[in-house]
């Protein structure tokens, strides 16, 4: 008996695949230890001290499964967000929410809409459970909403991606477009509205949460991997309705969640105080980003992330010899869009003053390089 025949068809067809290549993994390849980690969207800011002391508690009852219905995390974030309990489903990141959303309501062969160049993540659990993938080409470096909505009517397809703010470009919509947006899909089809960087963007691009959440086919998906500093706890969390939130618990993992990272979630809401601090941190290092890139003649897109596109003005071959030139020669590990027009560009992340002075100092030496000066 073959081993490959062990397995489904669908798994026999899937490639072995990575969305991202970690930059532990760029660090083996390379034989390079890394100096400045400005590529992975994480905050180099990281937690608060209030943070770090609920997981140093915490440690010491992590001999036991952390509670399966996640009770005092959803209590904590249903205050903070002023909704139910009921309203919130917990998993391992949205990344792991995701690929519990496309198995809710997506079998072998249904069409699933997402952007061209959108989160590659999102796309490796829709092909990994069977879904079409229909892709819509950003229009001016933003999400095309109406090319979105077109293509779900055109396809009558049951499930919708779209991230505001945006990944991998750092634009946005306004609120009231993702209203509008919500309420002219059909029923019939589920909406993931991903809000990874909620905290960083401008307050008019996130809709009121009384606005979508009575919409039983709207998911808003968060996550405390980015401002709040916590990527390696991997806690994520749906708003939706009752009906829609409990679903979940139907495929979820229910010992999923880790203690420690629950823990860290909990208190990193308490500490609100620290989170104004760090998203204004982000807000000058975004600023930071963006005069690097300009004093060495490349235009950096405006962002509502944690990270800064930079348009290096010309394709797809120069972006990838800058991120690996700077790896290679630099230990700076950035990264870049996937898919044309967007990966003309390259996409560097906040962090601290250090790691901004090892850019500002390699990046004009690698453009140099790269030019035979």
């Amino acid at each position: 008996m073959s081993a490959f025949s062990r397995f489904t068809p669908l798994i026999q067809s899937l490639p072995s695949t990575i969305p991202f290549v970690g930059p532990e993994a760029i660090e083996r390849q390379r034989g390079r230890a890394i100096a400045a980690r400005i590529g992975a969207n994480e905050s180099g800011f990281g937690p608060a001290e209030s943070v770090l002391q609920a997981m140093r508690e915490a440690a010491a009852t992590t001999w036991r499964y952390a509670d399966p219905e996640n009770h005092d995390l959803k209590q904590a974030l249903a205050t903070q967000l002023g909704v139910s309990a009921d309203n919130i489903a917990i998993g391992e990141g949205i990344d792991g929410l995701l690929g519990q959303i496309v198995r809710l309501v997506i079998e072998p062969g249904m069409p699933v809409v997402t952007s061209l160049g959108a989160y590659p993540t999102f796309n490796y659990h829709v092909v990994g459970h069977g879904g079409r993938l229909v892709t819509v080409p950003y229009l001016g470096d933003r999400e095309d909403l109406e090319g979105l909505l077109a293509a779900v009517k055109k396809e009558n397809a049951p499930l919708v991606y779209f991230a505001n703010p945006d990944n991998p470009m750092g634009s946005w919509w306004n609120a009231e477009r993702i209203v509008e947006f919500a309420k002219a899909l059909p029923e019939t089809t589920l909406f993931i509205l991903d809000e990874a960087y909620c905290e960083t963007a401008p307050g008019q691009a996130l809709p009121a949460i009384d606005t979508l959440i009575d919409m039983p086919n709207v998911l808003r998906t968060r996550t405390f991997s980015k401002a709040y500093g916590l990527a390696g706890s991997r806690v994520g969390y749906v708003i939706a309705t009752p009906g829609t939130a409990q679903a979940f618990d139907k495929i979820r993992n229910h010992f999923g969640m880790n203690r420690i990272g629950v823990a860290a979630a909990i208190a990193a809401l308490g500490d609100q105080d620290y989170l104004a601090t760090v998203t204004a941190r982000i807000g000058q290092s975004r600023e930071r980003i963006a005069e690097i890139a300009r004093q060495n003649g490349l235009l950096p897109l405006i962002s509502a992330t944690n990270f800064v596109a930079i348009d290096c003005g010309r394709d797809a071959v120069h972006a990838r010899a800058i991120v690996d030139t700077l790896m290679s020669d630099h230990g700076i590990f950035i990264r870049m869009p996937g898919v044309a027009p967007l990966n003309r560009c390259i996409r560097v992340s906040t962090g601290p003053e250090a790691e901004m002075e090892l850019l500002e100092a390699a990046l004009p030496k690698v453009l140099a390089k790269l030019s035979g000066r």
